[in-house]
């Protein structure tokens, strides 16, 4: 089983029992990912698969055609992993309890749950449409306490889960025009916080985790296309729009690769992260650090 570093260091994962034991932890494990047709998602769950899980759900958009090739793909690269698609509109509650309880009649548990499915509007308080608050904060925050409320009385019956939740840098620190954005995503740190306490607490037996992930600029495919029209826009090449736009938040003036965060979710759902709960992982090239 390989992983996806391409930049991985001789004498990383030295002892090979550990990587065996990182890999082996995930085995059997399956996996509910929101919003995971493409960009971030789809690199966790890729990743996820790469580590050995045996149950792969996948939710988001994409014609049946795509959903299709997708799902054929993955199946083709990690033939030990089910893979199916769940259509979920993660703005419907009904729709999140009925995931949930199809996956764990089609699988009959499910052990890692990551809350990634999200959306962005932007505009000035005073400007921000009602029906754009209501959905940005309906699938940015109101799903995460949806999906999890219904998997938590499982993962109690199994005495094992891994959650982690997709915030954002975004939810450390605020930026103008993203009223919504930025107060989902301070919400689903503090519920990160809430559950990982509530969980913490159901005794020694039993190894339920709640985290979250606080990724800056990540270079996914639609950013790719947002810098293109800026690179046409602005008359400059590709690689001088990307460093204009990471460089003035991030000191690092480079962006964090979907598969990075992939990597970092599977940390936090193997053995070793256990004891990790709670916790936000920035992923943000400095960003939070000036």
């Amino acid at each position: 089983m390989n992983f996806v570093h391409s930049s991985t260091k001789p004498g990383r994962y030295a002892n090979p029992s550990n990587l065996q034991l990182l890999i082996m932890s995930l085995t059997k494990k399956v996996a509910l990912i929101t919003g995971s047709t493409s960009g971030i998602g789809l690199a966790i769950a890729t990743t996820l698969a790469s580590h050995g899980i045996t149950g792969l759900i996948l939710n988001g958009l994409g014609t049946p055609d795509q959903i299709s090739t997708l799902i054929s793909k993955l199946t083709a690269k990690y033939p030990s992993c089910r893979v199916i698609h769940h259509p979920a509109d993660m703005s419907k509650p009904a729709e999140i309890s009925s995931m949930i309880a199809d996956v764990i009649d089609t699988f009959g548990h499910l052990d890692i749950l990551v809350n990634n499915a999200g959306i962005q509007h932007v505009a000035p308080t005073e400007e921000f449409g009602d029906d754009a608050w209501d959905r940005v904060i309906a699938i940015n925050l109101s799903s995460v306490f949806h999906t999890t409320k219904h998997v938590l009385p499982h993962m109690r019956r199994e005495e094992w889960g891994r959650i982690v939740n997709v915030a954002s840098v975004h939810g450390v620190v605020a930026s103008p025009n993203k009223a919504a954005y930025v107060a989902a995503k301070h919400g689903v740190i503090g519920l990160t916080k809430t559950v990982a306490l509530e969980t913490a607490a159901l005794g020694p037996s039993i190894e339920i985790t709640c985290n979250a992930i606080a990724p800056g600029w990540v270079l996914t495919p639609l950013v790719e296309q947002q810098l293109q029209v800026n690179a046409s826009r602005d008359g400059i090449t590709l690689e001088e729009a990307k460093r204009r736009l990471v460089s003035e938040k991030q000191p690092m003036a480079r962006f964090t690769r979907p598969e990075d965060l992939g990597e970092m979710v599977a940390f936090l759902c193997g053995e070793a992260g256990g004891t990790v709960t709670g916790s936000v992982w920035t992923m943000d090239g400095g960003w939070t650090a000036q």
